[in-house]
């Protein structure tokens, strides 16, 4: 029997309280483990352990030629960048640069991954399988050379061809990297393997300094775009001497505009020969697109009233790559850009004298388009560097051929010359932009608000299965991590002022 007393009351099942620092904690614990549950499960469903990188080099070796990626309508190359600092590669698709080409019916047709980053990549006019590709080398510092010496520089063309300041200064701003590059042109016959360096230089530093484009001017001599010391450059390439130069202090003041001078100033990373002898520069840091006439003394070969884009008119152009051009005898003059930043592609015609915007593509997906090229069909296509993906899109605007591949640089189809000539502009030949309805216009809203360089930069060094929501997640449990960190550090800082106060009486 239970017998009670005075105000005693029955005795009840006990009640678990919980504080405001254990719910604080639980909060960032649950935060944190569901946000990893789920990047561990789109991690699992990535399904990267057979990539058409990993098959390509498995079949080149091997001689099978059985389809590994949808049929096209010609013969595609694609070069790769590489998210490594020295070549030293992970099993990640992303840290392994290559350059890989694939047959009509999708068969692998030759595989090279021998170099650290591959760039720019054009058909030889007059061959079915030959290509000239432009790459980078990391070389570590012990097997750099003394850039700043008297004879490094008085020995070496590449050096010598500007003035002894001015190499001075750009090399000294590249020493803290500890390292250096030799960036190079090769031919390579993808038949028969066989490959010839066309002509490299070493160059010190490494992101900056890397050559991304070399554009063939005739037999003997090539047009470079020179990233490390802000300049495009004609060399002859048989005795390896620069016979012309122009460099973006012709027209353009180092402090007032840009990146960062001298580090990576224009960050000048494609340049294409007119047909009419003119040349097209891409200055990326710039957000801007020259025009040169090399038949001009250098300062007087830049041609202010052609220029498409200015200083941080980032809806015009974004830190952009690659353009293309179109001629008038096809509809022009237009270019066709990967519009990078902004996650698009873009095309601008030239019209009373100005550029105006008459074509536009991107996807949900799209992220740091580094690539486009017009296809004689009137297709478009694309390098989704960020985005780990080759696209073709047709003149409505729709998807019709795919490959996912780990971090394009750029893509060519052979049989349509070099970059693509003979493609119409979007206006003369109605090619459609991309359409998009409210779900995609809502998330292509946020990435245009979140769209920047630091942002971009994130998806530089992720692994390649991870998409914008997964970046998402890694930042959340971060923040979160960080959040529980400092959280708990305030709480022991205010305990401890208390018991200074305590002892303090």
């Amino acid at each position: 029997m239970l017998i009670l007393r005075g105000n005693e009351k029955p005795a009840s099942e006990p009640i678990v309280t919980v504080s405001s620092k254990g719910l604080v904690r639980l909060t960032f614990l649950a935060v944190i483990a569901i946000s990893a549950v789920a990047l561990g499960t789109s991690y699992a469903a990535s399904g990267l352990d057979a990539t058409p990188e990993a098959l390509a080099e498995e079949r080149y070796a091997s001689g099978n030629n059985a389809p590994i990626v949808p049929p096209a309508s010609g013969v595609t190359v694609i070069s790769t960048d590489s998210n490594s600092w020295l070549g030293q590669g992970t099993d990640d698709p992303r840290s392994k640069a290559e350059i890989m080409a694939f047959g009509r019916n999708g068969s692998v047709l030759y595989y090279n991954d021998s170099h650290t980053r591959y760039w720019d990549v054009d058909p030889v006019p007059g061959t079915e399988a030959t290509i000239e590709y432009a790459y980078a080398e990391h070389l570590n510092g012990s097997a750099c050379p003394d850039f700043r010496s008297a004879t490094y520089y008085n020995d070496t063309d590449y050096a010598n061809s500007v003035n002894r300041s001015v190499w001075s200064t750009y090399a000294e701003a590249q020493e803290p990297v500890g390292a250096c590059t030799r960036n190079g042109v090769v031919r390579a016959n993808m038949t028969t393997g066989e490959t010839t360096t066309v002509y490299s230089a070493i160059t010190p530093g490494k992101h900056s300094t890397r050559w991304h484009d070399a554009d063939r001017l005739n037999d003997t001599h090539l047009v470079v775009a020179d990233i490390f010391l802000d300049r495009a450059f004609v060399v002859d390439t048989r005795p390896g001497e620069i016979t012309w130069q122009w460099r973006a202090s012709e027209a353009f003041p180092p402090n007032g505009s840009g990146g960062p001078y001298p580090g990576d100033w224009t960050h000048a990373n494609d340049i294409e020969v007119l047909p009419n002898g003119r040349f097209m520069s891409d200055l990326r840091n710039n957000d801007r697109i020259v025009f040169l006439d090399p038949s001009q003394p250098p300062a007087e070969a830049y041609q202010a009233n052609w220029t498409l884009g200015s200083e941080d008119a980032t809806d015009v152009l974004y830190e952009q790559h690659n353009p293309d051009y179109i001629p008038e005898s096809e509809g022009g003059p237009a270019v066709v850009i990967g519009d990078s930043e902004n996650n698009r592609a873009i095309e601008y015609q030239r019209v009373n004298g100005s550029w105006e915007r008459t074509w536009s593509w991107q996807d949900a997906r799209m992220q740091w388009t580094r690539d486009a090229d017009r296809l004689q069909n009137g297709h478009t296509l694309l390098s989704d560097s960020n985005g780990d993906r080759v696209l073709e899109v047709n003149d409505r605007g729709e998807t019709i051929w795919s490959v996912d591949v780990g971090f394009p640089y750029e893509a060519e189809r052979f049989g349509t010359g070099d970059e693509s000539a003979g493609g119409p502009s979007a206006r003369s030949a109605n090619i459609a932009s991309s359409r998009v309805g409210p779900i995609k216009g809502a998330w292509l809203g946020v990435k245009g608000v979140l769209a920047s360089p630091t942002l971009q930069a994130l998806y530089y060094v992720s692994p390649r299965w991870m998409r914008s929501t997964d970046i998402a997640l890694a930042l959340l449990i971060g923040l979160g991590a960080v959040g529980w960190i400092v959280t708990e550090a305030w709480w022991a800082l205010r305990v401890g002022s208390r018991l200074s106060r305590v002892f303090a009486r």
